[in-house]
């Protein structure tokens, strides 16, 4: 074994190691104000010219903006798709996630946009997660189910037309019937 694994490895199995106790996002930005902050200033989203408005309380929702500056145009002058699939990327997952709680794995699964006019001017989506969706999925996550469930959002310009619609399709698990998932 080279020199740099045996260290890795000797390292990592030390009992209250660094590696042990490092936290993750959801153990630290429990909080939706200091999360909307945090991904306020998160390099992918600042870059982007992505901006998370509000978190609701209790993780019931989130808004999220895309400005339409130089950065975030594409060749022809309007949204760049990528950015649009982007600013969708972990609300799903994250709110979901808080919602069931810790004993819960959530990830995302797989994702597709479907774009249906040109955002020519700041585009906004928002994001809900209704009491009755957490139960359904608490109830087929039961006894170690695997759950795959599709969920969507509209991005819309500041006219409320349909730029995209967005779908992503959530893995829920119960964590006491994984196997290291």
């Amino acid at each position: 074994m080279p020199p740099l694994s045996r260290a890795r490895s000797t390292i990592t199995a030390l009992p209250g190691t660094l590696t042990d106790r490092m936290p993750q996002w959801r153990d630290v930005l429990t909080d939706p104000v200091m999360l909307r902050r945090f991904l306020n200033v998160w390099p992918p989203f600042r870059f982007a010219g992505i901006r998370v408005v509000e978190i609701e309380r209790g993780f019931r929702g989130a808004t999220v903006e895309l400005k339409l500056t130089p950065l975030s145009r594409n060749y022809v002058g309007t949204q760049f798709g990528g950015s649009m699939f982007s600013m969708s990327d972990p609300f799903w997952m994250i709110l979901v996630g808080q919602r069931l709680g810790r004993d819960y794995i959530v990830w995302d699964k797989r994702a597709e946009i479907e774009f249906v006019s040109p955002g020519r001017t700041d585009v906004r989506t928002t994001f809900t997660v209704t009491d009755e969706l957490v139960e359904e999925l608490r109830a087929k996550a039961e006894r170690g189910a695997k759950v795959l469930h599709w969920v969507e959002n509209d991005i819309v310009d500041r006219e409320g037309t349909l730029v995209a619609r967005v779908r992503r399709q959530l893995y829920v698990r119960h964590k006491d019937h994984t196997r290291g998932y």
